[in-house]
């Protein structure tokens, strides 16, 4: 198998979230880095790549890091270029052959890069990994639970690549920011959401984003099957709060 239909491989088999996309992803307190991942795209008046190639995301579980990434997938996809998602958490148990011929895409986004760590064999490999995308120009968009020099790496010159270009952590929203962001995503659903109704869910319910996301969708399919609106009872009675 040649490196690129490696790549293309991957590119079908490591399926995305449809839904994990800018247009639902409120932002709040992680506006720059919104801005920082589409500027990768930004080209200078000779038509040269002016963006930032390489990008490290860092945050705790639940922050978005994940949405972030599969984001950057689709918006490159909509801007006609080729990207691939790797969840290494998933991948640490096959071959580092999943690396190869990486560099032909235009996009790579790495997730759960701390799954690798202490792992001598897949340090190595993203090593390599990392100077080919550099060589062809492709960026690359890491994410991890911690920045480049706690993940305990065992590879120095690995830490050392990780260090270049941007690095940002991402920040976990107030409770205000994720009503909105309920709100955004019930607006992206086509489901009208009064405020009262977020706020309630909120207060009732769990604060994680990833469990309030799920509720949401809970409701999306109750209110579709009964045809009622969402209301305080009507969200009473559907999630049992």
């Amino acid at each position: 198998m040649t490196t690129e239909s490696t790549a293309e491989q991957l590119t079908l088999s490591v399926s995305i979230r449809d839904d994990a996309r800018f247009a639902n992803y409120y932002a709040g307190p992680n506006a720059q880095v919104v801005h920082s991942i589409q500027d990768q795209w930004r080209t200078d008046i000779h038509g040269e790549n002016a963006g930032e190639q390489f990008i490290f995301l860092w945050g705790s579980e639940g922050v978005g890091c994940s949405h972030l990434l599969q984001a950057a997938c689709h918006y490159a996809e909509g801007l006609g270029h080729n990207s691939v998602y790797l969840p290494l958490d998933e991948l640490v148990a096959f071959e580092t052959s999943v690396f190869e011929g990486l560099e032909s895409l235009q996009l790579v986004a790495l997730d759960h890069l701390q799954a690798i760590a202490g792992n001598p064999v897949w340090e190595e490999a993203l090593f390599h990994l990392f100077n080919r995308l550099r060589e062809s120009g492709t960026r690359l968009l890491i994410a991890a639970d911690a920045g480049p020099t706690h993940l305990n790496l065992d590879l120095p010159d690995l830490v050392s690549r990780l260090s270049w270009g941007i690095s940002y952590q991402v920040a976990p929203l107030e409770d205000i920011d994720k009503a909105q962001a309920l709100l955004l995503r019930a607006k992206q659903r086509g489901l009208n959401m009064p405020n009262e109704v977020a706020n309630f869910i909120l207060s009732r319910g769990s604060r994680k984003m990833a469990d309030i996301c799920q509720e949401l969708e809970v409701l999306d399919k109750a209110s579709l099957s009964t045809q009622r609106r969402l209301t305080i009872p009507f969200v009473k009675e559907v999630l049992d709060l």
